[in-house]
């Protein structure tokens, strides 16, 4: 199963990256994971992405 990197690695303060919404942890361990785990680790990464992109547009407006 290919990656969700996007080739846009930079991390935030709660160590999420803001290209695939992956934790620092699951970019380590995606090597090793199954694709069962792969595929909770990419479905889990959108939602993180979603939140931010949110709690972005939140503020942008306030």
């Amino acid at each position: 199963m290919a990656s969700p990197c996007i080739d846009n690695c930079t991390l935030n303060e709660d160590d999420i990256c803001l290209g695939c919404g992956r934790l620092i942890d699951e970019i380590t361990a995606w090597h090793d994971a199954s694709d069962e785990q792969k595929n909770n680790i990419i479905d889990t990464g959108k939602k993180r992405l979603e939140v931010i992109q949110d709690n972005w547009h939140r503020v942008q407006e306030n």
